[in-house]
């Protein structure tokens, strides 16, 4: 796996922490752990944007910190767990994995001329 498509994965789990932060965040630290995360989410997203296709990219990003998102607020928060939900996170995600399939990396087609 390219390492830029790591990056978008990392930025993916520092998205989740800086959504939940937005949600949760009661002081000085937990608004400053939110802000750093989502420093890291940004830059990380952008450093991969700037080798990958910037819509992929964006789309990856936000399919699974919405998905990360939702999964962590049923497990750690008691959110409602309902079929339903689940079953559009996995439509959401076979939806993010179908654009990384078939997007072509820069950094390939670069490699190959």
């Amino acid at each position: 796996m390219d390492k830029n498509w790591i990056k978008v994965i990392v930025a993916a789990i520092f998205e989740v922490g800086w959504v939940v932060g937005l949600k949760h965040a009661f002081d000085f630290w937990t608004w400053t752990g939110t802000a750093i995360a989502i420093f890291i989410s940004f830059y990380l997203m952008i450093t991969a944007g700037r080798k990958l296709p910037v819509g992929t990219v964006y789309a990856v990003f936000v399919g699974l910190g919405t998905t990360g998102t939702v999964l962590f607020e049923i497990f750690f928060f008691g959110e409602a767990f309902k079929v339903s939900k689940i079953l559009l996170i996995l439509l959401l995600l076979v939806g993010v994995v179908g654009l990384k399939l078939v997007t072509k990396d820069k950094s390939k087609e670069g490699r190959k001329a």
